[in-house]
C-alpha cells in the first residue's frame, strides 16, 4: 500500500487499485486480479463497500469474481460487457473481422453488478461523493471519477492518460478498421477534464500527476498532431471551440454531431432542442452493441458561454432513431430538459423492446409531454406544429415553426443530399411506397423557405423544388407497383403479420400476452387463420386465431404464452404461422423471449 493522502492509497496490481478510506471502511477505483483485499489490513480497513470501474478491460477488472459481499459500480456505457458478457463472447465475429474495438479484452465470465455509472451524475459513497466524467478515448465507454479527498480534487482517469504526453495505449484507441477515432475522442476527453481544474490525475497505469493542466497540454498537442499526420479529425480543435453556427439569429445547427442537432433560441435565455444524439461524435465505432454507441452533452458549455444560454428547457425529436434521441436521457437528467415527443413514436421511445425496428435506443426514453398532430403547440415566443412524414420511418414528423420571419421545416431523415432530392426511404421501417407522394403534397402545402434535414446543410428551397419532390414521389410510386405483384398484396414491407412485445423477458409460470397485428393482402374480404408456435412445452391459449378482414383491412388479435418449469433461454422464438383466405403464407412474424435475469442492475 502506497500512501497518497491521508485517506487515499494506491495498490499497484495488473492496474492501480486506488483505496479511497473513510473510517475503517474503503470504497476501491478499479480492481485488477484483487490481491488489494489481502492488504486492507495494513491501512486499517475492514471492508469494502463499493468497487467503482473506469471502464471494461480486464486488467481493470479480472479478479471481480472475488468480490463477493462488495456492490460492483460500472460504466453504464458498458455495463453489458461486465453482467452479460457471456452474450458478447458468443456474438463477437472472430473471421472477417474489421472491428478493431478492444472488446476482446473483456471478463471471461460475467459478475453480477449493483448499478452502472451514469454519465454526470453525482453519487455518494459513505463519505465519499463522486462525479461521474464521461471520457472516451482508451474505450469509448471510459470515464473519470472526480472526488474530493482531503481537501484535494482528484481525478481517477482510468486510462484516459499515463503520464505526462502520454497514453497508456495507441492501438486501443483504434475503434474502426485503421481509424482513428479514440485519439480524437481521448483528445476531447482531456480536454474537457482540463476544464475541471483537478489537482491530480490518478492513472490506471502510470504514476501520479501532480500538474494536470502542463501534462495534458502535452498529451493534447501529442494527439492533435497525431491526427494532422494521418489527415483525420483535423477540425476538431476548431470545431471544439466553435460547435455551432447560426441558420438564422435565434436558429443554430450542430456542426459536430453524427445527426444534425439544431438549437431554437428564446429571448426568454432558454433553449428548445430539436433532435439530440451523438453530440461531438467521431465516426462512429465498430460494431452496434451498447458500448459502441455513446453519447454525451460536450457541446453544452459552449451553447451557453457563445449564446447566453441559462437552461435547456425542452428536447423535442423528429423520430425514433438513435442518432436522433441517444443523448435525450442526458439532457433530461443533467439538465432538466422535458422531453416532447409526437404521439405517432412516444410510446417508442418509451417501450423500445415492445418494437421491430430497426436503429432502437438502448434505454427507455421518458416522455414528459406527448404531442399531438395538426395542432400549434405553444413554446415560448414560438409556436410549433408536428406533421405525419412518413417515409424514412413510418412514425417521423415534421416540425413547421416560424424563426426570424422565416418558415422553418424539421424533417429529420425524409429526403437526404445536399440538393433534398434523394430518395432515403428503409423498408423495415415501415414504409409505404405512396409515402413522398405524401411528403411532398405536405412540402408544397406548408411551403417552407428552409428545410432543416438530419444530415445534410440547410436547403433553402426555391419553387422548382416542390415540383421535384411530386415527380420523385410519383415516380417511387409506380416502380413499387409495376415491380411487385398485384395479388396478394403484401405491400413494399413485404410482410404481413408482426407480434408485439417483440422483446419480452419472462419466468416460469408467468403469462405473455402477445397482439397479432396482421393485414389481408386481397382485394376481397377474407378469413385470417393463425397458428401460435412456441418452443415444446410452452402453454398457448389459444392455440389458434381466426378471424375475418375486410379488404385490405389489418386486425389484432390475441394470444397469450407461458413458459415451462426451468426456463433459462436468452431469446427463445415465438412465431405465428398465417393462412389467408386458404393461401399459406407461413410463419410470418416471430418475437424473442429470454429468462428474466436475477441480477439488479440498474439499466
Amino acid at each position: 500500500m502506497q500512501k497518497i493522502l491521508e485517506d487515499l492509497f494506491l495498490f499497484v496490481d495488473t492496474c492501480n487499485v486506488y483505496v479511497l478510506r473513510s473510517g475503517s471502511a474503503a470504497v476501491l477505483v478499479d480492481f485488477g486480479s484483487g490481491d488489494v483485499l489481502e492488504h486492507l489490513a495494513e491501512i486499517g480497513v475492514e471492508r469494502v463497500t463499493d468497487v467503482l470501474l473506469t471502464h471494461h478491460h480486464r486488467d481493470q477488472a479480472q479478479g471481480l469474481q472475488r468480490a463477493a459481499g462488495i456492490r460492483i459500480w460500472v460504466p453504464h456505457t458498458e455495463q453489458d460487457l461486465f453482467h452479460a458478457v457471456e452474450a458478447h463472447w458468443q456474438a463477437r465475429p472472430i473471421f472477417n473481422n474489421y472491428n478493431m474495438r478492444q472488446d476482446r479484452f473483456s471478463l471471461l465470465e460475467a459478475v453480477p453488478v449493483s448499478g452502472t455509472l451514469k454519465d454526470y451524475e453525482t453519487r455518494q459513497f459513505g463519505d465519499i461523493q463522486v462525479m461521474v466524467i464521461p471520457t472516451p478515448g482508451h474505450t469509448l465507454g471510459s470515464i473519470t471519477l472526480l472526488a474530493e479527498m482531503n481537501g484535494r480534487r482528484a481525478a481517477f482517469t482510468g486510462d484516459l492518460i499515463a503520464e505526462a504526453g502520454k497514453v497508456p495505449s495507441l492501438a486501443a484507441t483504434q475503434w474502426t478498421y485503421n481509424g482513428a477515432e479514440g485519439v480524437a475522442a481521448s483528445l476531447l476527453s482531456i480536454l474537457d477534464l482540463k476544464e475541471r481544474q483537478p489537482d491530480m490525475l490518478l492513472p490506471s497505469h502510470g504514476g501520479l500527476i501532480h500538474d494536470p493542466a502542463a501534462a495534458i497540454d502535452m498529451l493534447a498537442g501529442r494527439l492533435n498532431r497525431l491526427l494532422q499526420l494521418r489527415g483525420e479529425y483535423s477540425r476538431v480543435l476548431e470545431l471544439r471551440e466553435q460547435p455551432l453556427e447560426p441558420v438564422t439569429p435565434h436558429l443554430l445547427r450542430h456542426r459536430a454531431c453524427i445527426a444534425n442537432t439544431y438549437v431554437l433560441l428564446s429571448d426568454s435565455r432558454k433553449a428548445l432542442i430539436f433532435d439530440y444524439g451523438y453530440d461531438f461524435a467521431t465516426e462512429p465505432p465498430a460494431g452496434t452493441d451498447r458500448a459502441s454507441r455513446r453519447p454525451w452533452l460536450y457541446s453544452l458549455p459552449r451553447l451557453k458561454q457563445t449564446y447566453g444560454v441559462d437552461r435547456v428547457d425542452v428536447v423535442l425529436p423528429t423520430h425514433f432513431h438513435d442518432d436522433h434521441v441517444a443523448g435525450i436521457n442526458l439532457l433530461r437528467a443533467g439538465e432538466g430538459a422535458q422531453v416532447w415527443a409526437a404521439d405517432t413514436f412516444a410510446d417508442i421511445l418509451e417501450h423500445p423492446a415492445t418494437y421491430d425496428l430497426p436503429c432502437l435506443w438502448y434505454d427507455p426514453i421518458p416522455v414528459d409531454r406527448r404531442l399531438p398532430l395538426e395542432t400549434p403547440i405553444r413554446w415560448e415566443e414560438y409556436s410549433l406544429t408536428l406533421h405525419a412524414l412518413p417515409g424514412h420511418t413510418r412514425y417521423a414528423v415534421a416540425i413547421a415553426v416560424e424563426v426570424d420571419g422565416k418558415r422553418v421545416l424539421v424533417t429529420g431523415d425524409q429526403y437526404q443530399g445536399g440538393s433534398g432530392l434523394e430518395l432515403n426511404y428503409v423498408y423495415p421501417n415501415r414504409f409505404d411506397s405512396a409515402d413522398y407522394i405524401h411528403s411532398a403534397r405536405l412540402y408544397r402545402r406548408l411551403n417552407p423557405d428552409v428545410i432543416l434535414s438530419g444530415h445534410w446543410l440547410p436547403l433553402w428551397v426555391t419553387p422548382e423544388y416542390f415540383d421535384q419532390l411530386d415527380i420523385l414521389g410519383a415516380e417511387l410510386e409506380r416502380l413499387h407497383r409495376e415491380l411487385l405483384p398485384e395479388q396478394p398484396n403484401l405491400g413494399a414491407e413485404g410482410f404481413i403479420a408482426r407480434l408485439t412485445p417483440y422483446q419480452a423477458e419472462t419466468a416460469a409460470g408467468e403469462r405473455l400476452d402477445y397482439t397479432v397485428e396482421v393485414r389481408n393482402p386481397f382485394d376481397h374480404e377474407a378469413e385470417a387463420v393463425i397458428q401460435v408456435v412456441t418452443p415444446d412445452g410452452w402453454q398457448r391459449r389459444p392455440e389458434m386465431l381466426v378471424v375475418r378482414l375486410p379488404a385490405g383491412a389489418t386486425g389484432w388479435p390475441v394470444f397469450q404464452v407461458m413458459a415451462p418449469p426451468g426456463f433459462a433461454v436468452r431469446r427463445a422464438r415465438l412465431a405465428v404461422d398465417v393462412t389467408i383466405d386458404g393461401t399459406r403464407f407461413g410463419q410470418q412474424a416471430e418475437a424473442l423471449v429470454s429468462a428474466r435475469q436475477g441480477s439488479d442492475h440498474e439499466t
